[in-house]
């Protein structure tokens, strides 16, 4: 076998990329741009992308047609802040994500190599996944600035255009020599065209960060309170934050059902909630500082920074935005807003034509109640019929 031919068939037992296909939705309650409704709707998907949204039957139809029978489409969901890379479960923990409506995730952090390899799996069609968009880890105490720079410049080689959560010392607040590299990282991303993410959690840090032009956060502050002044330079200055707003709740029924609160890595709730805990107050930060943040016209996106079941997550994040907005603000929070984050405001987050066609069909009427979030039965991505329980 020649060197072209052998090389030939390794690619082709990798698998072909997954086919966007021409679909046609009828039926469809209709999500729109500001949570507008389409009672009875249509949506034609022409090579990967949408090319129409209407009321009632389409005027032309493409390819397969879905009747949704009176499910509502909207945006596949996006998480902007997900740990995961390659291992021995990607199979299952990417079809996972697929049927809780996820078609985007945005890893939470490195190593790049690793988000890269998962990507590609999936790009090239050996697993069945979200589509995912890798990031490098980078720790501001191991660098000078000249170092920082050369990571930021390793990673846009790499063709990594986020780092990972970057950390700032919470309390007091950061340190002269994680500025000093930080205002470095940022400088270079803006070179390089790296996006720039701060794991900032008190709002000493989340300030010093907006301060020296941050323009991503991964968290609210979960230590303390922000101020409605503080919050309102946030937003005037463009800095956009996901709220991870279910941090500090307590879980139930993941990891146990034995009715015991638990923190997110299924550890008793409150004693060990990361960085120190009195009586599990972060469930009370976040919420607030959320809507602090949202009513001073800050952009808050969405995120669950877990490891465990997709599904499971989005349930937990979603009933503790409950507490503090509307469905109508989830559906802004979760789309456009998310995607925004990424930079993907053109691509994602709304139904409209020209868009990447990332769709889900769910049982019920999610401007109801955040529980009918949860009953994802089509999802489509970039096109492509990726789950099907109708």
């Amino acid at each position: 076998m020649t060197r072209y031919a052998a090389a030939l068939a390794t690619l082709l037992t990798l698998g072909a990329p997954a086919a966007a296909q021409d679909l046609t939705i009828t039926n469809a309650r209709i999500i729109g741009p500001d949570a507008t409704v389409i009672e009875r709707g249509s949506i034609v998907v022409k090579g990967g992308r949408i090319v129409s949204v209407a009321a009632g039957a389409p005027s032309t139809r493409g390819g397969t047609t879905i009747d949704a029978k009176g499910m509502t489409a909207m945006p596949g969901f996006i998480d902007a802040h997900r740990h995961f890379n390659t291992g021995p479960d990607e199979k299952a923990q990417m079809q996972a994500q697929l049927e809780a409506g996820y078609t985007t995730l945005l890893s939470g952090g490195g190593p790049a190599e690793g988000n890269i390899t998962l990507r590609d799996r999936i790009d090239s069609g050996q697993l069945n996944g979200p589509r995912i968009i890798p990031s490098g880890a980078l720790r501001l105490a191991q660098h000078t600035p000249e170092s920082a720079r050369a990571e930021i410049q390793k990673m846009a080689k790499m063709g990594v255009k986020f780092t990972g959560e970057i950390s700032l010392t919470p309390v007091p607040g950061p340190t002269a020599q994680e500025m000093d590299v930080l205002r470095a990282v940022v400088d270079e991303g803006k070179k390089a065209g790296v996006m720039v993410q701060v794991h900032a959690v008190s709002t000493p840090a989340m300030m010093a960060a907006v301060r020296a032009g941050v323009p991503l956060l991964v968290h609210l502050p979960n230590k303390d309170w922000t101020s409605q002044e503080d919050a309102r330079e946030l937003a005037k200055a463009g800095t956009k934050v996901l709220a991870t707003i279910g941090f500090g709740a307590p879980v139930f029924g993941v990891f146990a059902d034995d009715n015991k609160p638990r923190f997110r890595d299924g550890k008793d709730w409150p004693q060990s909630i990361v960085g120190g805990v009195r009586l599990g107050e972060e469930a009370g930060y976040m919420p607030v500082n959320a809507r602090t943040v949202w009513d001073a016209g800050g952009i808050l996106g969405y995120c669950t920074d877990t490891t465990y079941d997709p599904k499971a997550g989005l349930e937990h994040e979603l009933k503790s935005f409950n507490m503090m907005f509307s469905m109508k603000d989830m559906i802004r929070i979760m789309g456009p807003n998310t995607a925004s984050y990424l930079g993907m405001s053109d691509q994602l987050g709304t139904l409209e034509a020209g868009k990447l066609a990332d769709i889900i069909l769910l049982d019920g009427d999610p401007l109801e109640g955040y529980w009918n979030w949860l009953k994802t039965r089509v999802v489509v991505k970039g096109g492509k019929v990726v789950i099907d329980k109708r």
